[in-house]
């Protein structure tokens, strides 16, 4: 896929956000006419409904305050490149590291609660790999969930890779041995294990996930070399209450951010990244398989302010 793209479907992705917080400010320019403390207060209260949280909010109205300081701010675009470049500092320095796939096979888990998009950000990943001209198998650990089998193989299906699953109700863990097996056996390069989502918030699933990580380890020693944990852009501070418990669990190595095309909230993304400091390796902008996309802040940022990019070589 072209550098256009893929900007321009990240660019589609984050209307909503761009509506609700760039059109915002907008409008808040144009009633005051210029920069003074009541436009940067307006701002204040457009940023912290945005889920950008109150940190990174305040941070923002402190470098607002001095870079505009003695500067005839007048106009819309002269803020806008003010804004990005203090959205840019705060998300920098951001690990964007390429995940840990050199080992043959590469074991990713994928942890999460339902709701969040788990399965389809599995079948996405799927494609993603499958389109690099990896082999991927599929372990469908998610046992407890009514129709997980189901939902995951119409994915793997979607994406024309292998999986490997058992009845509603089997041992998750002999689930995600079984495809550490068989994926030795089959020669595959990535391996995408499925877990359980539901009630978060017991001790009885969060133990599940760290008895699948030892039992995946005994079999593959260092596995899995990625835990991917994926969390739902509309939830906010639910998403980093989530994230810290999952944390807790199993060790979380990268986060995936789903649903970004459907929220206004999309500075979540700043805040997710300053609370957490765990890198963001993918981010949802559609419905649509190939709508996953690796997670650039520099191409994240140009795509919410609406910045040009040239046509892919």
């Amino acid at each position: 896929m072209g550098l256009l793209s893929t900007f321009q479907k990240l660019k589609e992705g984050l209307s909503k956000t761009r509506e609700g917080l760039l059109k915002r400010v907008e409008k808040a320019i144009t009633f005051s006419k210029k920069i003074d403390q009541t436009t940067i207060d307006a701002i204040e209260e457009i940023l912290l409904s945005s889920d950008i949280g109150s940190e990174i909010t305040e941070q923002f109205i402190k470098m607002l305050h001095e870079e505009s300081k003695g500067k005839d701010l007048q106009s819309t675009a002269e803020l806008h490149q003010l804004l990005k470049s203090i959205m840019r500092s705060a998300i920098q320095p951001i690990d964007i590291t390429p995940l840990n796939t050199s080992e043959k096979p590469s074991i990713i888990m994928i942890v999460g609660v339902n709701g969040a998009g788990k399965t389809t950000t599995i079948g996405k990943l799927s494609y993603i790999f499958r389109s690099r001209g990896k082999k991927v198998l599929v372990g469908a650990a998610d046992t407890f969930r009514a129709a997980a089998n189901e939902q995951i193989a119409v994915w793997a299906s979607r994406a024309d890779v292998e999986i490997i699953q058992q009845a509603q109700g089997a041992d998750p863990a002999a689930v995600a041995f079984d495809t550490v097996q068989a994926g030795i056996a089959r020669d595959a390069d990535i391996i995408l294990l499925d877990t359980a989502g539901r009630l978060h918030t017991k001790s009885n699933l969060m133990e599940e996930l760290r008895k699948i990580h030892r039992i995946v380890g005994k079999k593959l020693p260092g596995a899995p070399h990625e835990v991917l944990l994926v969390l739902d852009a509309n939830t906010g501070q639910n998403a980093i209450q989530q994230a810290l418990l999952f944390k807790e669990a199993t060790h979380v190595t990268g986060l995936i951010v789903t649903k970004l095309d459907g929220t206004a909230k999309g500075g979540v993304i700043f805040r997710i990244w300053r609370e957490l400091k765990i890198p963001i390796r993918f981010i949802g902008v559609g419905e649509h398989i190939d709508d996953l996309q690796e997670f650039d802040p520099q191409l994240f940022l140009d795509a919410l302010f609406e910045e040009k990019k040239p046509d892919a070589i």
